[in-house]
């Protein structure tokens, strides 16, 4: 059986080896590339192939950059992303799975990942399933001021149909299709049709 690929995505450089050392342990996993900022990352993710990436939260400066992270990765391809973290802020930690993570580890507790990474490639854990159900939750809950209407054309824009095309399908009139985008768009606190959906995509993130 072919081992678990692995992306670390971890500034601190000294907890990146010591990781590497001790995942070479497992015979079942493979550390196959590391990076250490955002465009790095992704520059890495883009080439290499890999069934897991274990995410540092804070990237840089201190902020929570590995959660904006997860959510571009999540965009260029299906992934199991496991966050690291020092902190145990449940807001945190719950910006974490809304960005698509599917554990999380405190860096403390490092001996658990291997575990973890072996769970976040078994199809269809209790996790993925309320995870899944916690994306559509929060879909829902970013789409609940638009009226009936107002989601209807939503949904239009999110399968990319141009407002022309919506007022055609619908069978509207323009300054109607014009009316429900403008209250739509200050409902979701956009400005663009384009920016709406990706709010919504990126779950408020």
């Amino acid at each position: 059986m072919k081992p678990v690929r692995v992306i670390l995505v971890e500034d601190d450089s000294d907890w990146a080896s010591a990781m590497l050392s001790f995942l070479e342990r497992e015979g079942d996993l493979k550390l196959v590339g590391t990076a250490a900022d955002r465009d790095s990352a992704l520059a890495l993710f883009s080439t290499v192939e890999a069934e897991v990436v274990l995410m540092d939260i804070q990237l840089g400066s201190g902020g929570l950059e590995g959660i904006r992270l997860a959510v571009d990765m999540s965009e260029i391809r299906p992934v199991k992303i496991i966050m690291l973290t020092s902190l145990e802020d449940e807001q945190v930690i719950t910006r974490a799975f809304t960005a698509g993570a599917v554990n999380y580890v405190r860096k403390t507790d490092y001996r658990q990942l291997p575990a973890a990474i072996r769970s976040a490639v078994t199809d269809g854990s209790p996790m993925e399933i309320l995870i899944r159900e916690f994306g559509r939750l929060k879909r829902e809950e970013q789409l609940a001021p638009l009226t009936a209407a107002e989601r209807e054309v939503f949904e239009l824009l999110e399968e990319g149909y141009t407002k022309p095309q919506i007022q055609r399908k619908l069978f509207k009139t323009e300054s109607t299709i014009k009316n429900q985008m403008n209250k739509l768009l200050k409902k979701l606190g956009v400005r663009s049709g384009k920016e709406a959906v990706e709010k919504v995509k990126r779950k408020g993130l």
